[in-house]
């Protein structure tokens, strides 16, 4: 997980927020971390983050049991074409290591990853710097 959130900070103009005790954040997203392009440093108001990583079950979100001491699970927006080329056959989505479409927001083009290994940690660094690329093309669209 450290390795993850290391890599998506070294993206330039890349943001990530890590909720912590006592901050301004729900106590239910403490210990996840979000992703935004904020080249200014600031978590931007109206965008919602390229990825993310939890670290437990939420209450709309048990699919995966994340809740598991050492579960955690990376997610990466990549758009609805993207998926097809992404997922194949049946689907176990509490399956590790395993690239899969996001238990709630896959049909919104989320895939996710529990507990990224050896198959498939260079595919989620690929694809969460393909969504970070992404982020800074709308937000310089949004800017022009």
């Amino acid at each position: 997980m450290e390795q993850i959130i290391a890599t998506v900070r070294g993206f330039e103009g890349a943001l990530v927020v890590v909720p912590e005790p006592g901050g301004d954040f729900p106590e239910i997203a403490w210990g996840d971390a979000f992703f935004y392009y904020a080249p200014d440093g600031r978590m931007p108001r109206t965008t919602q983050p390229y990825g993310t990583i939890v670290t437990k079950n939420y209450p709309d979100d048990s699919a995966s049991d994340l809740d598991p001491p050492g579960r955690w699970r990376v997610n990466v927006h990549v758009g609805r074409t993207a998926l097809p080329e992404l997922l194949a056959g049946r689907y176990d989505l509490a399956a590790a290591d395993v690239v899969l479409p996001h238990p709630v927001y896959g049909p919104l083009g989320w895939i996710c990853v529990v507990n990224p290994g050896e198959r498939t940690t260079g595919t989620v660094v690929r694809l969460l710097r393909e969504a970070h690329e992404a982020a800074r093309a709308r937000a310089a669209r949004r800017h022009s």
